[in-house]
């Protein structure tokens, strides 16, 4: 069975009291219904669920009552069984077919007889028009593919040596070797088999690359049907620029240029298609901040970017046929640098992240560049030997001016430091992750 870390803010949500409902969003396939069923099942006494997908007279229903006492009777009917006040927890699903429910959530929270949680995909794109969002009622949690760390608990790797590795991380020291040459074989893995649900539990009861491939690649279809279900009008377009994102990466510069879809447009033609599939759960831009300072996005060019996958799995089903073997053989004729940085961009993403890249005449291009934990990061990310080469970054580094700490390098070696310059292993980005602010937070000021 694989672990998801959202069942954790589920089940907490489950054991607490605060009148308010939860909200799971994330791209199509990355397991929402799945891990909500799961941990209502192993935490809560009754629950049920209507699917705004399957169920038409669900929908009539919420298009036609007025009020909350209305709602609930007629949810009471479709359900068929009896709804406890206090106890039961209703699960409304696929809620992007349904835009009055995020009107109607506000008056059942406020009514108080039940818990609410809902999960549902395109709610970017299905739910733009919605002018405001229930604020105070509604916790929004999205959902990401398996991020590396939860494919390593995935594929029985101990919480032994996850820690062993965290450890490492947090005291920039070298870890086990034996450790970091396994760790290195299934990241290698991951970047072939990715973090979809359906792509990990095919692989975990089979070993079958063949057969996780195919479920890769009826994922990719889905997505082709969703560009042309939801935007029949840009359809064309926004197959091509899906289609193209292996391609553009794998360019000299990595970013995304407009002359490949068509020359004579100009951006402000294209933008709303990619901000669609950014909207959608599918694409991860990432932008170009012109002045390493904060905040970045002060300095965010909108139409410099690059476009990643919003699963490296995904990506490389992508590709021509072959890279998986390549891969898992460890040949050397591959550009592992737009895979890696894939891999990275996804890694970062799901540990809520804003992407950027950095980049100037004066000190070149830095792969990514992130806010962390209230200073300026930059990050480069090296799939060669040659990984202490680093031209940009240390150039980025030794200007006094910007006040930068340290840079990540993350390559295929074990953990070293030259500097400001700290060297990890490529998988340890699933580290990066901010400090959350705690939940009680008691401040006050003394009187005179």
């Amino acid at each position: 069975m694989i672990y998801r870390k959202i069942e954790f803010s589920i089940k907490k949500w489950i054991g607490s009291s605060p009148k308010k409902a939860l909200l799971v969003t994330g791209a199509r396939q990355v397991g929402k219904t799945y891990s909500i069923r799961k941990t209502l099942k192993e935490n809560a006494a009754s629950f049920v669920e209507i699917n705004f997908l399957e169920n038409e007279d669900a929908l009539q229903l919420f298009q036609q009552s007025t009020n909350a006492h209305d709602l609930l009777r007629g949810l009471s009917v479709l359900f068929g069984k009896p709804m406890v006040k206090g106890k039961t927890i209703v699960f409304f699903d696929e809620v992007q077919c349904c835009k009055e429910i995020i009107t109607a959530i506000k008056f059942l929270v406020d009514e108080g007889s039940y818990k609410y949680i809902m999960s549902g995909s395109l709610l970017g794109v299905e739910l733009k028009d919605i002018r405001s969002f229930p604020v105070g009622y509604l916790d929004i949690r999205t959902m990401y593919p398996l991020d590396f760390e939860e494919f390593m608990k995935a594929n029985n790797f101990s919480d032994e040596v996850i820690e062993h590795l965290r450890n490492g991380y947090d005291n920039l020291s070298p870890v086990d070797d034996f450790i970091h040459q396994q760790t290195m074989k299934l990241f290698h893995l991951y970047l072939i088999v990715g973090g979809m649900p359906a792509a990990v539990d095919i692989y975990l009861k089979t070993n079958n690359i063949a057969k996780v491939i195919e479920v890769q690649k009826s994922i990719i279809d889905l997505y082709k049907k969703d560009i042309a279900q939801y935007d029949p009008k840009e359809k064309l377009y926004l197959d091509e620029i899906l289609m193209l994102i292996p391609s553009e990466i794998n360019s000299k510069n990595k970013r995304f240029v407009l002359k490949n879809l068509n020359e004579n447009q100009k951006f402000s033609r294209y933008e709303n298609r990619f901000l669609w599939l950014r909207d959608a759960g599918v694409a991860l831009p990432t932008y170009c901040a012109n002045e390493p300072a904060l905040p970045l996005m002060l300095s965010k060019s909108r139409n410099l970017f690059k476009l990643f996958m919003n699963d490296i799995g995904l990506l490389c089903a992508m590709y021509a046929n072959g890279l998986q073997l390549k891969i898992l053989q460890g040949e050397i004729n591959i550009n592992y640098g737009a895979i890696y940085e894939n891999f990275v961009a996804q890694e970062l993403t799901a540990h809520q992240f804003d992407l950027y890249y950095y980049n100037s005449k004066k000190n070149g291009e830095v792969d990514f560049m992130i806010e962390y934990n209230g200073a300026l990061l930059p990050i480069e990310v090296k799939s060669g030997k040659n990984y202490i080469r680093h031209v940009s970054m240390t150039h980025l580094l030794a200007n006094e001016q910007y006040g930068i700490a340290k840079g990540f390098i993350l390559q295929n070696e074990n953990i070293s430091v030259k500097g400001k310059a700290v060297y990890l292993p490529v998988y340890m980005t699933m580290f990066i992750e901010n400090r959350q602010i705690p939940e009680d937070l008691i401040y006050r000021v003394i009187p005179l």
